[in-house]
């Protein structure tokens, strides 16, 4: 049982034993939230077969997912066994999983519910992403029981599976008007964790705020102390996101990038994707394929909005066409640059 928090050998030994990782956050283009992605109901193996199939065309190793609560408290055993074929047809394209279980993140304030998701709003990035569990849970600690009955079983059921990389334990916390609230939580979920016995790394990323001397019990701190390997969310522009790399990287673990690429903020393939190769810093941008969750569209855009000419998120369209041709060439570019040795 890996009881406590990988010490530095450890952590550098497993990224190393890695390639490059370079991959991409994954939602369907059939589910607008994590909860449509592993329902029963609306579970799209074809779609994830297909998708994922572009996605080892284009030459990326690994991808990384959220899992939510409501799949889970709608339908444990049926979520374990979804997630164990979805675990499959990624690990037949070459590709490994990063698995997330809870998220604060919610753009218009939607709490999670059960039953069949409503249609996105045409025009409005994200705009039936829901939080896991949803902030009401996160704040009562007589739900904290079942959640850690999610965290124990989601974990131990794949704690010594190959196909797994890594558990990506909390996405965003304090994020959508949260702020130190979640902070209990995210500290009891790493506990939970690690008491399943998880032979991959724990991790939590930084996203927002200061990351250089954090306060003592902020968020960041927490993440930090808490991770394995360090991981982070970062939209910037080249100079600040290679600035927040060498500054994280300075800490001594390696680090992984788990969300980039917003092409109206100056987040690009062609600037940073031969950065994080350089650093040699794995990285997942958002997204994959274009669906239902809009990312397409900017953050606020509003109800009814055309699409825009510059796509903010998203590198497929829903027939598989990459939305900029050369993005799809650069990508291929780097990736074939072989895999240099990691620090």
């Amino acid at each position: 049982m890996n009881a406590k928090r990988w010490d530095s050998e450890k952590t550098w030994a497993w990224y190393r034993a890695q390639p490059w990782l370079c991959g991409f956050n994954y939602v369907p283009s059939t589910a607008i939230n994590p909860i449509e992605l592993w329902a029963a109901q609306t579970f799209d193996p074809a779609a994830i077969d297909r998708e994922l199939g572009w996605a080892q065309r284009i030459g990326f190793n690994t991808l990384r997912v959220n899992l939510h609560y409501f799949a889970w408290e709608a339908d444990a055993d049926g979520l374990l066994e979804r997630i164990d074929r979805f675990l499959g047809i990624a690990h037949g394209h070459g590709l490994s999983t990063m698995l997330c279980l809870f998220d604060d993140c919610s753009h218009f304030n939607e709490q999670p519910y059960h039953g069949r998701q409503r249609d996105p709003i045409p025009g409005v990035h994200n705009s039936g992403w829901t939080p896991s569990p949803g902030h009401a849970q996160v704040k009562d600690r007589t739900v904290w029981p079942k959640l850690e009955q999610y965290v124990r079983g989601v974990v131990g059921r794949f704690a010594g599976d190959d196909r797994v990389l890594l558990w990506d334990l909390y996405n965003e916390p304090g994020n959508s008007g949260m702020n130190g609230s979640s902070g209990p939580l995210l500290r009891e979920t790493f506990a939970w964790a690690r008491a399943a016995g998880p032979k991959q790394p724990l991790s939590s990323g930084v996203w927002t705020g200061d990351y250089r001397t954090p306060a003592a019990g902020s968020l960041n701190a927490m993440l930090l102390e808490l991770s394995d390997v360090t991981t982070f969310h970062n939209y910037g522009e080249l100079p600040d996101t290679e600035a927040e790399i060498e500054a994280l990287q300075a800490l001594g673990r390696p680090a992984i990038c788990t969300e980039w690429m917003r092409r109206t903020g100056g987040s690009l393939f062609r600037t940073h994707l031969p950065m994080f190769r350089r650093h040699q810093v794995g990285c997942y941008f958002w997204g994959l394929i274009n669906g239902r969750s809009q990312t397409n569209f900017p953050w606020g855009s509003p109800k009814g909005a055309p699409e825009p000419a510059t796509w903010f998120h998203d590198l497929l369209r829903r027939d598989g066409t990459p939305y900029l041709p050369e993005e799809v060439e650069i990508i291929k570019s780097v990736l074939r640059e072989g895999t240099p040795e990691t620090r």
